[in-house]
């Protein structure tokens, strides 16, 4: 699955699809560093197939990319992060 990305100010997304959009994680910016993803949501077509956690890989690598720190607000988000270690290191603590 490709995950695309676009970010218009403070506001962002990381997205499966066109339109409408079959899964899509957003977040923002609360200044230069810090990302707080505030909403994942899949569709049924995409549901079961890892697309919420490819979404959230995504924001990861992003994270890592730009310096930022991250604060998954959302449930899922945080779920993920809590089960997978290796993205701890792109949490604000």
């Amino acid at each position: 699955m490709e995950i695309l990305h676009e970010q218009a100010g403070s506001k962002g997304s990381f997205y499966i699809g066109g339109d409408p959009r079959l899964a899509e994680m957003t977040y923002s910016m609360a200044g230069e560093k810090l990302m707080i993803i505030d909403h994942t949501d899949v569709s049924d077509t995409l549901r079961g197939k890892g697309a919420g956690k490819q979404l959230v890989e995504a924001a990861v690598q992003h994270a890592r990319n730009n310096n930022l720190r991250v604060i998954p607000l959302c449930p899922f988000a945080k779920s993920v992060f809590d089960k997978i270690e290796a993205y701890r290191d792109v949490l604000n603590q």
